[in-house]
C-alpha cells in the first residue's frame, strides 16, 4: 500500500470514528512496527451527564512491554497476563505483560481529559492495517464501552460503539 493509500484510509476511517463515536479517540493517528509508540486515550465526556470514574484500556495482542503513565489524583492498576507467544525485545525473551490499564479516579462530565500509555508494537501487527484499541468509560450508573472492532471491509459508520484505532505503518527497512 502507498503512502497515498494509507493516508487516505487513515482519513477515511478518523472521519468516520469521529461521527460514529466523539467519545473514545485517540491523539496519535499512526504507530510503527517494531517501535515504541505512545498512545494517548481522549476521553471527552461522561456517560449521560454524569463524571467518569474509570478507564479500561485493553492492549491489543502484539503489544508488548506496555507502561501506563500516572496521574495526579487517579489510581492506577495494570493486568499482567502471559503473552500469546513470547517475544524477544532488546535481547531478552519475554512472556508476559500488561494487558488491560485502569485508570479509577473522577472526571466531570463537563471535563475532557486524555490517558496516556506506551508500548511497543511488534511486527506481529499487521502493517497498513488500522490497529484497534478497545476502552471502557465507566461511570456511577453504567459504563460507555468502545469495544466494536469493524470486520474486513466493514464500515465504521456500522458500529455503535466503535473503538478508537491508528494505523501501523512498516517497520524501517534499515
Amino acid at each position: 500500500m502507498t503512502k497515498m493509500k494509507i493516508a487516505a484510509a487513515l482519513a477515511t476511517y478518523v472521519a468516520a470514528a469521529t461521527v460514529a463515536s466523539a467519545h473514545a479517540t485517540l491523539e496519535q493517528e499512526s504507530v510503527k512496527q517494531g517501535a515504541t509508540s505512545k498512545i494517548t486515550v481522549r476521553i471527552g465526556h461522561g456517560c449521560g451527564g454524569e463524571a467518569t470514574l474509570k478507564v479500561r484500556v485493553q492492549v491489543p495482542d502484539g503489544m508488548i512491554s506496555v507502561k501506563p503513565m500516572p496521574k495526579a489524583d487517579w489510581t492506577l492498576e495494570t493486568v499482567v497476563q502471559p503473552y500469546a507467544k513470547s517475544y524477544e525485545l532488546f535481547g531478552s525473551s519475554i512472556t508476559e505483560g500488561v494487558k488491560e490499564i485502569v485508570w479509577t479516579g473522577e472526571l466531570p462530565d463537563a471535563w475532557y481529559d486524555e490517558f496516556t500509555f506506551r508500548g511497543n508494537v511488534t511486527t506481529d501487527i499487521p502493517a497498513e492495517k488500522l490497529l484497534f484499541i478497545p476502552v471502557v468509560q465507566e461511570c456511577a450508573n453504567g459504563a460507555e464501552r468502545w469495544i466494536e472492532i469493524p470486520v474486513e471491509g466493514q464500515d465504521p459508520h456500522d458500529l455503535e460503539s466503535p473503538a478508537p484505532g491508528v494505523m501501523v505503518l512498516p517497520a524501517d527497512s534499515h
